[in-house]
């Protein structure tokens, strides 16, 4: 992949956009994109800690669990915790485990989400995990009038603080986003699809419409069906999986970062 400065990136969604009357919008992913690490395993591990998994909870952790073949027994957490180490061994499915991450504090209301969430990344410390080169296009771009888009597949809880940090409108934000009754608590289910893989790309639509997509920003190959939606495809420190399959979004460079 050609790489390209950030510079150079910003002049070319510069010339879309002026060309466009309508005014389209860039889009990034979370995770690794505009910041180091995962903030959906974050919440989870915490979760994990936390260890207040109700019995709503337990029951589909045990029913995901077992359709993996993996052990049942033990406390929620036990399975959780083997769940999650199936997941870094590649033996469960990646989709799967951003839902369960969701979910996976199934009985409690959704105010006690948000409220760990809080405490989550207030200990993250995630103003040190930023992508500088990655915040420099994003600023650029809300001070030119350009929409700014995050597309997540992590946790809606997490994402929505993260978010405040990097300074994106809370209405053009999609991710995991967990089921809830009519009272707001939590239920062992997402709304699907979620935002991985084509699913980016349906939820970004959603919230975008027909508006031209100048650039998306990504680091994974689950990015790529997003990749492919924009005029201007750039990888932001893009992870081996992305980097084996770069052939498969034409254009694609990588975004310079000191």
């Amino acid at each position: 992949m050609k790489t390209e400065s950030v510079e150079e990136v910003i002049a070319r969604i510069e010339s879309l956009a002026e060309a466009d009357a309508r005014r389209g919008a860039i889009v990034f992913d979370g995770d690794g994109t505009l910041w180091s690490g995962d903030i959906g395993e974050d919440f989870f591990e915490a979760l994990v800690e936390h260890g207040h998994f109700t019995d709503i909870a337990h029951a589909a952790l045990v029913v995901e669990a077992d359709a993996e073949k993996l052990s049942t027994s033990g406390t929620a957490a036990d399975v959780a915790r083997r769940i999650h180490a199936a997941y870094h061994d590649g033996t469960f499915p990646e989709e799967r485990v951003c839902e369960i991450m969701t979910w996976a504090a199934a009985g409690w209301t959704r105010a006690e989400l948000d409220a760990l969430a809080a405490r989550v990344l207030d200990s993250l410390g995630l103003a040190s995990r930023l992508h500088e080169e990655a915040l420099r296009v994003a600023r650029w771009a809300k001070e030119h009038g350009i929409a700014v888009y995050l597309v997540s597949a992590s946790p809606r809880a997490i994402v929505q603080q993260a978010a405040r940090i990097v300074g994106i409108d809370p209405g053009r934000i999609a991710s995991a986003t967990e089921a809830c009754d009519g009272i707001g608590i939590v239920l062992a289910s997402v709304d699907r699809p979620i935002p991985y893989g084509p699913g980016k790309v349906t939820r970004l639509r959603e919230k975008l419409g027909d508006r031209t997509l100048y650039a998306a920003f990504g680091d994974n190959v689950f990015d790529i069906a997003m990749l492919k939606d924009a005029r201007i495809a750039v990888a932001i420190r893009p992870k081996p999986r992305l980097v084996e399959r770069a052939a498969e979004v034409p254009g694609l460079v990588t975004l310079a970062h000191a």
